[in-house]
């Protein structure tokens, strides 16, 4: 099971750095098996196509988040963890995602009528964050009259709200840099006042 998870995972990183690279349009399926080092089997084993790769944005969010997991401090707040998940991946996205392409993926999930990746629950990215909530509730570091499932979708969704506004912006402005500014706000709200 491994190896097919990092198969899948060397096709995933190789599109998305050509297609930052190149262009999504410029990259070829036979550029993404070259630069992965897989074969064309292997590739149209996890996917239909070039088009479905646009999906796997989100299998690559939750692959840094993962990474992301094993460098934090485990002695941080909830309220620093989730600023430093947010800051982190916002950098990611700013260096290695073109803001066509991202921009691409938001609107394909607005009109697919199939499976809304971005929303799917059982990802990783859902599950840590729900996990980071409990934890913050349990230290009474954030808001206790909201469930914790509710305080992952508050976030999740501010969350989609920035790299919304920044792809309608044409990524004019540091996605980063005004997240720095704006998540410790809206966190603020869910904070209890103990920590503030």
């Amino acid at each position: 099971m491994k190896k097919n998870s990092t198969t899948k995972s060397r096709i995933v990183s190789a599109a998305w750095k050509l297609f930052y690279e190149q262009g999504y349009d410029d990259t070829t399926v036979d550029e993404i098996i070259l630069e992965s080092n897989t074969s064309k089997g292997s590739f149209y084993h996890y996917f239909e196509g070039k088009d479905s790769l646009l999906s796997s944005l989100s299998y690559l969010f939750d692959e840094k988040y993962e990474e992301l997991l094993h460098e934090m401090d485990p002695e941080m707040s909830s309220f620093d963890t989730l600023i430093y998940l947010n800051q982190e991946l916002f950098s990611m996205i700013e260096n290695s995602i073109s803001v066509d392409l991202l921009a691409r993926l938001y609107s394909s999930q607005l009109v697919t009528r199939g499976e809304k990746h971005l929303l799917d629950k059982s990802r990783f990215y859902y599950r840590l964050l729900r996990k980071i909530m409990l934890e913050g509730q349990k230290k009474e570091e954030l808001a206790q009259d909201l469930s914790a499932s509710e305080l992952v979708k508050m976030y999740a969704l501010c969350e989609r709200a920035l790299i919304y506004d920044w792809c309608l912006s044409g990524g004019e402005y540091s996605l980063r840099a005004y997240s720095g500014e704006m998540m410790p706000r809206f966190l603020a709200t869910i904070q209890t006042k103990k920590q503030k």
